[in-house]
């Protein structure tokens, strides 16, 4: 997350999602795909001073970009809806949730529409050392197909610098709960790097 400087009140925080996707035998016959997935940009507005109870606030936009690589790893759709976060800091544990809403309104008429809810509540742990432990789902909703998708997770961050960029290098297992008739299964792994930008 990038946070910019609007006025001596508000933040506007960006957020962006550029999956690199491989998968493997989605359909039976198709093989395997890899590249670049659909970006996923989240502007959220929010006041530089926590609430009275500490909550960090946030409201904006969610807008689906689509720069897949190849078909089978995107929605070839154009989309946007609302966005949220909030987030609370007590101590060392850090306990929130991020949720959107993304409509499609262009691109290729022979896709199915979106209209997807997406929920993120997490929870973490950081100790003095700067590792982190966490958990957290990425429940989504598709409210064309009526099917939910939402995998758990679970990772081990450490906050690290190269050179003197603060970089947060995270290893992750999640497993499938619940997925669509055609969508993932079982468990999965992440491999992640967050460029941490103090304010």
């Amino acid at each position: 997350m990038i946070p910019v400087d609007i006025n001596d009140d508000w933040l506007l925080i960006t957020r962006t999602i550029v999956p690199v996707i491989y998968q493997k035998d989605i359909f039976p016959g198709e093989g395997s795909q890899s590249g670049l997935g659909d970006i996923n940009e989240q502007l959220f507005f929010s006041p530089k001073k926590p609430t009275a109870s500490g909550v960090i606030w946030g409201a904006g936009a969610a807008i689906l970009l689509p720069t897949a690589t190849d078909s089978r790893l995107g929605s070839k759709k154009w989309g946007i809806g609302p966005s949220f976060i909030a987030i609370a800091m007590p101590g060392r544990w850090t306990v929130g949730a991020l949720g959107n809403h993304v409509w499609s309104f262009a691109g290729d008429e022979d896709r199915i529409d979106i209209s997807n809810t997406f929920m993120q509540p997490f929870v973490a742990y950081t100790w003095p050392s700067a590792w982190t432990v966490s958990m957290q789902t990425e429940s989504t909703y598709n409210w064309e197909l009526e099917q939910w998708s939402i995998p758990v997770n679970a990772a081990a961050a450490k906050l690290v610098k190269i050179g003197k960029l603060p970089v947060s290098l995270q290893a992750g297992v999640g497993y499938w709960v619940e997925s669509p008739d055609a969508g993932p299964e079982g468990w999965r792994f992440r491999l992640q790097a967050n460029i941490v930008l103090p304010k």
